[in-house]
């Protein structure tokens, strides 16, 4: 679509209701000539008090005018939050992980996080388990990793983003070592806000019922939300969340399908790694 001849009239023809927002800021830009990116969201603005456009228009440019301000270390998921295959699991210790996680893509590493031998797409397993293999190796199917500093911008990244058609990104530390992961879809959610798909969990989603007496539960279930949920008496003095509480329990860091009893409840674990529990499945009392 091509842009009209600005109007000579004081305040421009009318602009027919068929024109998409896009094209009547760019006219509205063009008339007014704005020297920075606050000219320019106070053209926004005062577009959309005149209701050429709407407020979540407004919204969609001043984030896209902000990611350059941002930098990688601000939006990452944070590496004790990472879902990471170990390169020599067999499919029966990853399969679960990735059906519980419910992502599309899995930094696979070696010894330890910051040993990445490369990204594993869920979608490249779906032929090996249709053919019912088990001796694949998970080097084989992998995707390089691109690893990017803390201090790169958004704006940066989403291009290269684009130009590399890649969707997942590791982040390293001044030190060298893997602090986290990004996303194109972080991105994109600075700019248009929360993305949310099918596989996204509702409000109530720390707690899942699975069976009449059990329930998948996530460890950074607040303590609060627990009693409340299930009419129990776990004190918060010490922990905040049910990871804690459960992690005081073991001793140690527990492993997959570990068990533990506290005050009636039996708590099994369904993932964690080596620095904190992420899923539980939780069996109530009979009384509760």
């Amino acid at each position: 679509m091509t842009d009209e001849p600005p109007s000579s009239q004081p305040n421009g023809q009318q602009i027919s209701q068929r024109e998409n927002w896009i094209v009547r800021i760019k006219r509205a830009l063009r008339l007014r000539d704005p020297q920075s990116k606050d000219d320019i969201m106070d053209i926004v603005k005062e577009a959309a008090r005149n209701k050429v456009v709407d407020a979540e228009a407004v919204e969609i440019i001043e984030g896209a005018l902000g990611v350059s301000k941002i930098h990688v270390r601000e939006i990452m998921i944070p590496r004790s939050q990472m879902v990471v295959i170990k390169v020599d699991e067999k499919p029966e210790v990853f399969l679960p992980k990735i059906i519980e996680s419910a992502h599309s893509r899995f930094p696979v590493v070696g010894e330890s996080v910051d040993d990445i031998k490369g990204i594993l797409l869920a979608k490249d397993l779906l032929s090996i388990i249709m053919e019912n293999r088990t001796d694949f190796a998970l080097e084989h199917i992998l995707r390089p990793a691109n690893i990017i500093p803390e201090s790169k911008r958004l704006n940066v990244l989403l291009k290269e983003f684009r130009e590399k058609r890649y969707h997942m990104a590791l982040v390293i530390d001044e030190y060298g070592g893997i602090s986290g992961l990004v996303t194109i879809e972080d991105i994109l959610e600075e700019i248009v806000g929360d993305i949310e798909d099918e596989t996204d969990d509702e409000e109530d989603e720390f707690i899942r019922q699975v069976a009449a007496k059990d329930y998948v539960v996530k460890a950074l279930t607040p303590i609060d939300d627990f009693n409340d949920q299930f009419n129990a008496t776990f004190s918060d003095t010490d922990f905040d969340t049910i990871g804690g509480i459960l992690t005081q329990a073991f001793g140690r860091m527990p492993s997959r399908n570990d068990v533990a009893e506290i005050e009636g409840f039996k708590f099994r674990i369904l993932y964690a790694d080596s620095r904190q529990i992420h899923l539980v499945r939780v069996t109530t009392p009979e009384a509760a």
